[in-house]
């Protein structure tokens, strides 16, 4: 046990890591594909995208079976705008079914055996149903229904190993 790895949670898309408790835990690696610094948003002075290493969910450099947690919070728009939500999340883009399904393709390669993938996501241009269609694994719990006006939804997916089920 003494030289398992130190970092073994993996924030794939960390932004602002807003739903962070500690935005800097000492086990986990805090990835994005930007890096944003503070005042960049006027609305949001002290805003900001600070990741441990700038990197793409869709194509990482880590080992299979890295890490033992990961979370995966998608940009929640596809197109551009210069709304507050885009500043901060950036946008999905045109190819967003094949950059999603590729995604999650390659965080499953990256996560242990019996490791964890959370999957957060809003619904603002894109229904749930249609989301989760991208991906070969159900997840075992997660949020079924919209409640309200909140448009955020939560995912657990497990990687248990075949035949294991």
């Amino acid at each position: 046990m003494g030289n398992q790895k130190e970092k073994f949670i993996l924030d794939a898309c960390c932004g602002g890591k807003h739903f962070w408790f500690d935005k800097n835990h000492k086990h986990t690696v805090y990835m994005d594909k930007r890096r944003v610094e503070k005042g960049a948003i006027p609305e949001q002075p002290n805003w900001e995208c600070n990741p441990d290493i700038i990197g793409d969910y869709r194509d990482t450099s880590f080992d299979d079976g890295e890490f033992k947690l990961i979370v995966w919070d998608i940009p929640h728009k596809l197109k551009k705008d210069k709304g507050l939500i885009t500043k901060k999340y950036g946008h999905l883009g045109e190819n967003w079914k094949e950059d999603t399904a590729k995604g999650f393709e390659e965080l499953w390669r990256i996560l242990d055996d019996y490791g964890v993938l959370i999957f957060k996501y809003a619904d603002l241009d894109v229904s749930v149903t249609e989301m989760l269609s991208l991906f070969p694994e159900e997840p075992l719990f997660g949020t079924k229904t919209k409640k309200g006006v909140n448009n955020t939804y939560w995912f657990c997916f497990m990687k248990v190993q075949k035949g294991k089920q």
